[in-house]
């Protein structure tokens, strides 16, 4: 009997164990789960938009658009097309400006120069011609032949872009005249100006090759003198002066022509799409007139390169560079990445509004950023999960 009742005895003790051994499983589960969560969690971020505005480098007007809204562009693809015929204006008038200095400077040393003969040939009449006096006569002849050079670049470039302007008033007039806009005679008036100054031009140039033969005898013959007799102090100090104000002009007229050849080669200006990306605003339309640096469109890219996370200022201290982090994306298509944290913003700064969970509460935290992996896509402004 005793045996009996020391079996049942140890048979109605283990019915209690169970609900305890469930109890501690349980317990222990939920332990690990917090355990896990505090290990591994989950911030919010946005996917960064990169925007490139479309420019031009120097103003004029915009003479085609070839996208619109939203159009989808690849590198290297012409976008727009500016004339830069504004410019080429506002350049021209500048050097007439220039043209305009050179040619007052040549005219006042022109009158410095003056009583510099007037003295040669003062000399020339009370005494023979000495060493002296031929010297001078020698540099006042090559002075004024460099002189005269200098006067005739001015004019025939001046004159040139008056002719410039002179063809162009030809064709508009010849338009006109097409259209029945104007009388006959002003195309003739116009074309009767521009063979003028056509015919001026030449003449000019053949003066001005004349000249510059006339100067290279002249430089010769002084320096075979000056061979056989020596040169005077009191020669090149009377002269010093305009020689090194001639010797600036020379410098600038040269600057001035090589401006004007470049300005002959300017023409449309082709703007190209820096990367694949799309049109997201449109700025200007054909037929406007644009400054330099003015935006003309805005290029976004088709997807975002990095993600800007945020993580609170209880935890901020949680993230490092470098750090191995999963992208998560829950809109369609959901799609999951490994990636690693770039940078580390060193201070706390305002989330976007998008991510407050109130949007009546602002909140802050700490910005780091996440590069989007190959094959990860993001639309620039969507928010992305940053497993950490």
């Amino acid at each position: 009997m005793k045996k009996t009742s020391s079996r049942s005895s140890s048979f109605s003790f283990r019915p209690h164990i169970l609900p305890v051994t469930v109890w501690l499983a349980v317990v222990m589960c939920i332990a690990w789960l917090f355990s896990y969560r505090a290990s591994r969690f989950e911030v919010l971020g946005i996917a960064q938009e990169q925007l490139h505005q479309i420019a031009a480098n120097c103003p004029g007007r915009l003479k085609a658009v070839s996208v619109g809204l939203f159009d989808q562009v690849k590198q290297g693809q012409t976008l727009a097309v500016v004339d830069t015929v504004l410019d080429n204006q506002i350049l021209k008038g500048e050097l007439q400006a220039k043209l305009n200095t050179i040619s007052a400077e040549i005219e006042r040393l022109s009158a410095q120069l003056v009583p510099t003969q007037e003295t040669i040939l003062a000399d020339n009449s009370d005494r023979q011609i000495n060493h002296d006096t031929e010297s001078r006569r020698l540099a006042v002849i090559v002075d004024d032949d460099r002189l005269r050079i200098l006067g005739l670049k001015a004019q025939i470039a001046s004159d040139r872009m008056t002719l410039e302007n002179l063809a162009m008033e030809v064709k508009i007039t010849a338009d006109l005249l097409k259209n029945e806009a104007v009388a006959p005679y002003e195309l003739e008036r116009v074309k009767v100006q521009y063979n003028a100054l056509a015919k001026k031009i030449e003449e000019n140039q053949r003066q001005l090759e004349q000249a510059q033969s006339n100067l290279q005898q002249a430089l010769k013959r002084q320096d075979k003198f000056a061979q056989y007799q020596p040169q005077y102090a009191s020669v090149n100090s009377a002269l010093e002066v305009i020689r090194k104000t001639m010797k600036v002009q020379e410098r600038l007229m040269d600057e001035v022509s090589a401006q004007l050849d470049a300005l002959k080669q300017r023409g449309a200006l082709e703007l190209k799409a820096p990367f694949d990306g799309v049109v997201s605003q449109v700025w200007h339309r054909p037929g406007e007139t644009v400054l330099a640096g003015n935006p003309i469109l805005t290029l976004s890219e088709v997807t975002a390169p990095n993600i800007v996370a945020y993580i609170s200022e209880r935890q901020a201290g949680r993230v490092r560079e470098k750090m191995v982090v999963e992208l998560v994306k829950n809109n369609e298509p959901k799609q999951i990445a490994s990636s690693q944290v770039t940078y580390l913003s060193p201070t706390i700064e305002q989330l976007p509004v998008k991510l407050w969970r109130n949007p009546n509460t602002p909140q802050w935290g700490r910005p780091f950023l996440v590069k989007v992996p190959a094959g990860f896509k993001a639309i620039p402004g969507e928010v992305v999960s940053v497993r950490l």
